[in-house]
């Protein structure tokens, strides 16, 4: 197994790293395309703003080889709401690999913004990330801007109902923080993990 992290600049890639370290699962931090290409699994981690992260992936000549990747991939946070075609934050074009657009959290009284806390998901259906969940674990989130759910497989809601975890083919992604929501998350990123290519 090799796993390639997209460096697309965001702030927990560190923590990414770590959590799969504690699987005892090594992972390499790359911005080289055939390294990437060349991994059984990918995972496109972000923390910070989606025009940033998208003009690093422009400036990688990554967004094409993104688009092409076969393996099972895993967007986290920011790697989310980058699967969309576009995004609020910045008024910028993403990857669009999913249909849709991210959209600033309404927030409204008594919430804060950023969205920062603990979750409950509602599962809509079955999925390969579910492997071993009750349904009653908590996950941690940080954002301010969310993703629609159409192609959500499980939901979150903080003043209105936004995607928390989505699939399209071999792309996944979660909107909270597997690598900080202890063993839910690392259960998580194990059932990433044992995905066949």
């Amino acid at each position: 197994m090799t796993i390639s992290i997209i460096d697309s600049g965001g702030a927990n890639i560190g923590s990414v790293v770590h959590a799969l370290g504690r699987l005892g699962v090594e992972s390499v931090l790359t911005r080289d395309a055939e390294e990437i290409r060349a991994a059984s699994h990918v995972i496109l981690p972000g923390v910070g703003v989606a025009a940033s992260a998208m003009a690093a992936l422009r400036e990688a000549k990554l967004v094409e080889v993104i688009r092409s990747l076969t393996q099972p991939v895993l967007g986290i946070c920011l790697g989310l709401q980058l699967l969309y075609e576009s995004s609020d934050e910045g008024g910028v074009e993403c990857l669009g690999i999913l249909p849709g657009r991210v959209k600033r959290l309404a927030g409204g009284e008594g919430l804060r913004l950023p969205h920062m806390g603990w979750n409950r998901l509602s599962w809509r259906q079955d999925d390969p990330l579910a492997r071993g969940l009750e349904g009653s674990e908590w996950f941690y989130f940080v954002h301010s801007f969310a993703a629609p759910t159409d192609h959500a497989v499980a939901t979150a809601a903080h003043g209105q109902t936004f995607a928390a975890v989505v699939r399209h083919g071999n792309f996944a992604a979660c909107q909270f923080h597997p690598e900080k929501s202890a063993g839910p998350g690392a259960r998580i990123l194990r059932n990433f993990l044992g995905q066949p290519r």
